[in-house]
């Protein structure tokens, strides 16, 4: 399918007002994208179906305990087998099979450091396919790629979007543990989800859907992010960095970093190299001006390795094809396998 005819300037304002907010209405969104509520219905539904975009609600804050960056290298011949075996692992969030000093890269969270261990050795060492590893533990995310936005809306047509909604004065303060799991689940396979076909899934009002959601979404216990196939995002590019950066400067970084447009992840992390950059950029040129725009952001920070990205096996909990869009399966979660259970009346 040529590029050109998948996303055209009203698709890529659409997308791009959904990363700032991906629950907003149609109807709020019209006035802003610049097209009537139907059509961007019309056009989201084409998007999503095709898998060139996706709406992903992830639960536990800002920092995912138990994570970390893993490097695989495996034997010939079996680069992908060993993929395979890992998109079913639920602690693998994202999985991209590189070129350079590692075949494969796992981000995986496990959900303390005790359990990435036995995740390490246990499971991905038992491989026949893995020769070596590297494990480098996160301890903190100075950008989420879920904050990297397109650019097809200006700055004052981003601060018209809608805010993220508060919960009603008279909403609970707490989400039960039950309420908690059906939404860990339901945005997980759809972001968009509507508060009424929840409701009707699990036999829950849509009010206290609704409620829940604006609760969870307050706390930063539940992050939703909007992605895009790379391959359509004007960004085809990705590669991974690998960094030496000076602990002085690590505070710096977080304001820093976040006016390089092309880093779409920074994290901290306990290993040789202390700091990992995603990176999209939008050809192979482009990776030297890249690499000229880090070094005038981080000045005395070492880049130490890179590694290209061939292709994006999975992507939070999104299983890819080979052209980088949804396939529509999701592991740990399936899309409504057969009958949804109802949920218990304690939710």
């Amino acid at each position: 399918m040529p590029h050109e005819t998948v996303l055209d300037p009203l698709d890529r304002r659409l997308l791009n007002a959904l990363q700032v907010e991906p629950r907003a209405t149609w109807t709020a969104l019209a006035p802003v994208v610049g097209a009537d509520p139907a059509t961007l219905s019309r056009r989201w539904q084409r998007l999503h179906e095709d898998g060139i975009a996706w709406i992903t609600g992830r639960f536990g804050g800002a920092t995912l305990p138990g994570a970390a960056m893993i490097e695989v290298e495996c034997a010939p011949r079996r680069v992908e087998e060993t993929a395979a075996a890992l998109a079913e692992d639920a602690e693998v969030l994202v999985l991209d099979q590189t070129a350079g000093s590692r075949d494969l890269l796992v981000t995986a969270s496990c959900g303390s450091i005790d359990a990435l261990g036995e995740y390490v050795t246990g499971r991905i060492a038992a491989l026949p396919g893995v020769r070596s590893l590297r494990t480098h533990p996160w301890i903190d995310l100075l950008l989420e790629g879920g904050d990297w936005r397109l650019r097809a809306l200006s700055d004052q047509e981003r601060l018209a979007l809608p805010a993220v909604p508060p919960p009603r004065p008279r909403a609970a303060a707490t989400v039960s543990a039950p309420l908690r799991e059906i939404l860990r689940y339901e945005l997980a396979v759809d972001g968009r989800a509507t508060a009424a076909a929840i409701g009707e899934r699990w036999s829950v009002s849509p009010q206290r859907v609704v409620d829940a959601i604006a609760t969870l979404r307050r706390s930063g216990e539940l992050r939703l992010r909007t992605d895009i196939a790379r391959r359509w995002s004007d960004w085809p590019v990705y590669a991974w960095y690998f960094i030496e950066a000076p602990a002085s400067i690590v505070e710096q970084l977080r304001t820093e970093l976040g006016r390089v447009p092309q880093i779409r992840l920074a994290a901290l992390t306990a290993s040789r190299y202390n700091l990992m950059l995603a990176v999209w950029v939008r050809d192979l040129a482009a990776i030297h001006t890249f690499e000229v725009a880090f070094e005038r952001a981080a000045p005395g920070a070492r880049i130490q390795d890179r590694s290209l990205v061939m292709r994006i096996v999975k992507h939070m909990g999104r299983i890819l094809d080979e052209n980088g869009q949804a396939t529509g399966r999701i592991v740990p979660y399936e899309p409504y396998p057969g009958q949804a259970p109802r949920a218990p009346h304690s939710a």
